[in-house]
Order: C-alpha cells, then structure tokens, then sequence
C-alpha cells in the first residue's frame, strides 16, 4: 500500500509538473501549432490549386512530393516568412530608438527604460546571460542579438523566395516555348518585386495599425494593451 502511495504521488507530481510546463510555455505551445496547421493546409490547397491550373492547360499534374519542392511552392512560402520576419526585425529595431506616445508598443519618451540599461552592470550577476558575464564582443553581439537574428531570417528567406520564384519562372517560360531567364533577371524583373512589396506593405500598415490603435483602444488580459482604465496618454504597459 505504501509503494501504491507513493506511486501515485510520484504520477501527480508528473502530471502537475507536465501542466506546469503547458501553462508555463502555452503561447509557443498553440501558436507552433496553428503554424503546423496553416503549413499542412497550404501545401494542401497550393497542390490542388497548382493541378487544377495544370489541368486546364492540358499539363500532366503533379504528385504532393514534387509540387513541396518545386519552385512555385517554395516561393509562396518564403514570400510570406520574408515579409513577416522584416516585419519582426524592423519593428524590434525601431521600437528600440523610435516612440509612439500612447501606445504600449512603446518606451515612454520621458522616462528611463529597463531595456536601455548598460548591460555592464549586470556582468557581475550569477544568473545574467553568459555573453553579459562573459563582456567583449560577445556581450556587443548579444546585446543586439534579437534583430540580428531576426534580420538574418529575413535574409535567408529572401534568397529562397528569389530561388523558387526564379526556379517557378523558369518553368512557367519553358511551358510556354520562351526562353527562361537567368537567376538575375529574375531579381531584376518586376513580376519577383511586385511578390515581395505587395506582402511587405501589409505588414508594416499592420504594425503601424497595432501602435495606433492600441493607443485608444484595450483589450483585457493583453500583454499588447494597456490596462482597460489607463488613460490614453500612458505610454508603455507598465
């Protein structure tokens, strides 16, 4: 009876200790898989759509495999994760240095923020970051990491939008009997910037809607929005 106890403290102590850790790391957790959903369906509906298209024009249609890696699917989605991680970089650089006032997107311009404190003093803190305690260049590097590696995405998704957008116009010409163009008329030619610019505008009238509107308007129980009864003024969400 005692070890039967014993076990089932042990199984709640693993449940609350699991639940502990969906509560604690829930947001990742859903939006992970929302993303995993959104991917599935996108592959889904592009394939029939592609087909579809293909069918019409008297073309052989495709198998699920060969259409996840031709070009015509692989530049629709990095299209989208180019504009949503310029987005992200732009939008943690700039709130860095730029203010809004109003706006709990923002730092209040007439006050001292935690997030400008001289990482320095914190170099003697057992718990900091191993760049803060380590100082140098890794201390430079890590004090920017965030758009660093933000805009680092952004590169890398740009460069595989261009490749399969460059790879899905050289297919499209040779259906057509046309010559196909080169990796850099493609980068030059405005059918790849009319995809790039038409995602990018979206996402900076969004942003720019968010630090507005959150100025006048709360949502109760948001990080992202002040309290319900700030005034309009407040700055910030503290």
């Amino acid at each position: 009876m005692v070890k039967t106890g014993a076990l089932a403290i042990a199984g709640d102590r693993q449940e609350g200790l699991a639940m502990k850790q969906l509560r604690d790391n829930g947001l990742s957790i859903v939006l992970l898989l929302l993303f995993a959903l959104a991917i599935v369906g996108h592959g889904w509906a592009g394939w029939i759509s592609e087909n579809e298209d293909r069918m019409r024009e008297g073309l052989p249609v495709l198998q699920l495999a060969p259409y996840l890696a031709s070009g015509a699917f692989i530049s629709s989605v990095f299209e989208n994760w180019e504009s949503e991680f310029l987005q992200m970089g732009a939008y943690v650089c700039l709130t860095a240095y730029l203010f809004q006032r109003g706006s709990p997107e923002s730092k209040d311009p007439d006050a001292t923020a935690s997030q400008d404190r001289d990482p320095r003093l914190d170099a003697n803190k057992p718990d900091a970051p191993w760049p803060v305690r380590a100082g140098g260049v890794a201390r430079l590097i890590y004090s920017h990491s965030l758009g660093l590696t933000l805009f680092g995405l952004f590169a890398a998704s740009f460069a595989l939008h261009l490749a399969g957008s460059a790879e899905n116009a050289a297919e499209d010409a040779r259906a057509t009997g046309e010559p196909a163009p080169t990796f850099l008329e493609h980068l030059h030619s405005a059918s790849f910037w009319f995809e790039s610019f038409q995602n990018w505008q979206s996402e900076f009238l969004s942003t720019a809607l968010l630090i507005v509107l959150a100025i006048f308007l709360r949502e109760r129980g948001s990080p992202e929005s002040k309290p319900v009864g700030a005034p309009h003024s407040q700055t910030g969400t503290d």
